[in-house]
């Protein structure tokens, strides 16, 4: 019997341990690359140094002087507003993607890859939360790939477009404006997603526990279990919305200012607009309204999540207390009277010990009855602590649920109304 029982310890402890070394693995990967981008995970002057003059070059010089090489080589009717437009896309890019690299910085530096993923040693050692929480960051890199890979082909396609519109001037003018764009729009795009990326990641791993929180309440548990482990989700989301809140307020923000500055430019320009003067806007404009779309939809994903939890802990609680475990019960759930006895013993005549007996079995019952009652207010209690603290991702007290994205939908309406009135105007009859 012994061996029997030690084979499975020493299994499970395998795959502990396997699943453990599979989590490092995918963290170390993740740390690596967020290294490369310039994301410092030690508190060394050098990695900052390092990190800021890399930021400096790529994201600033670089495109910089390719606007000043493209300038050079464009027709004088219309250098002034093509550049104005180059301009408005390097400083939003470049203000994105510094802000980015701020916000995920600081958490790196202050928290490390797992207390930023909550990856910690309280509850990662489920090796079923471990191998989704691998999956998921499996899932971090192909969706990084499969959203910058399309932009990237358009961006390129409108480098070639612009590399033949001014190749009959420069050859290698053309070649260096090509590749300095490229570089930098590569280096500030995957920045700027893998912020928003990694906020996604964030909430997805939280997501995975919200899902096993539904499964505890499918189970007969005690209520203090399911108060306690939400109380714990809920500080996990109340920290996530403390680190985050500043950089989902400016991304927000840039992008909106980004995107109105952008419409007032096209919409205000009197010249023939193409896709090689502009197509630099389409571009950026569409990996913002990507940025945006992420960490939206990944906040809203997990308030939704947050919030249904009242509604499952209520069927919970309502089929416990009209189902309960103990078939003697069901009558007490009915009628609140103790209905025990059975009803052939009110016929007989009791003998001293026949009373006695009868006594201890009422006790018992009413001993039953009380711990269901109990149970009872136990549950109806946690059913009003989920519904009060529903919980979510919050920016400084808003919500980021469906509300709060049918008043941002209302918004941004709002100002591509007011400037589409203030830059286009039709002639009076």
């Amino acid at each position: 019997m012994e061996a029997e029982t030690d084979v499975p310890l020493v299994a499970d402890d395998e795959d502990d341990s396997g699943g453990d070394k599979n989590l490092d693995v995918a963290l170390n990967r993740l740390e690596r690359f967020l290294a490369v981008l310039g994301f410092p995970e030690s508190p060394s002057r050098a990695r900052l140094a390092a990190s800021c003059a890399a930021f400096l070059l790529l994201g600033i010089a670089v495109p910089s002087a390719a606007i000043c090489l493209s300038r050079c080589s464009q027709s004088r009717g219309d250098e002034y507003e093509v550049q104005q437009f180059e301009l408005c896309v390097l400083v939003s890019e470049a203000s994105l993607a510094a802000v980015s690299l701020v916000a995920v910085s600081r958490n790196l530096l202050k928290y490390g890859v797992r207390r930023f993923l909550f990856v910690d040693q309280h509850h990662g050692q489920v090796d079923r939360l471990q191998q989704e929480y691998v999956c998921q960051i499996q899932e971090f890199f192909r969706l990084l790939l499969w959203w910058i890979l399309p932009c990237f082909l358009v961006k390129t396609a409108r480098e070639i477009v612009r590399f033949i519109y001014i190749f009959h001037e420069s050859r290698w003018r053309s070649i260096v404006v090509f590749s300095a764009s490229t570089m930098s729009w590569v280096y500030l795009t995957i920045i700027l997603l893998s912020a928003c990326m990694l906020f996604n990641l964030v909430c997805n791993l939280q997501v995975i526990h919200f899902e096993d929180y539904g499964r505890l309440l499918e189970r007969d548990v005690d209520a203090l279990i399911c108060l306690e482990e939400h109380v714990r989700l809920r500080y996990y989301l109340s920290k996530i919305s403390h680190r985050f809140r500043i950089f989902l307020l400016l991304l927000f923000l840039f992008v909106t200012v980004s995107q109105f500055v952008t419409l007032f430019q096209t919409t205000g320009y009197s010249g023939k607009i193409n896709f090689a003067n502009a197509g630099d806007i389409a571009v950026s404009s569409v990996v913002q309204v990507i940025a945006v779309v992420l960490c939206l939809n990944a906040a809203s994903k997990i308030s939704h999540r947050a919030q249904g939890v009242a509604s499952l802990a209520s069927r919970w609680h309502a089929y416990v207390a009209c189902c309960p475990a103990d078939p003697q019960m069901q009558s007490t759930n009915s009628s609140w009277n103790l209905e025990a006895i059975p009803a052939s013993s009110s016929l007989m005549d009791y003998s001293e010990s026949n009373s006695e007996s009868l006594e201890n079995m009422a006790l018992h019952n009413n001993a039953q009855l009380s711990s269901f009652v109990t149970s009872y207010h136990k549950r109806q209690a946690l059913v009003m602590y989920l519904q009060s603290n529903p919980g979510g991702i919050t920016i400084f007290g808003w919500t980021v649920d469906r509300a709060l994205l049918n008043t941002l939908f209302s918004f941004e309406l709002t100002l591509v109304l007011f400037v589409l009135g203030e830059t286009i105007v039709f002639p009076s009859a």
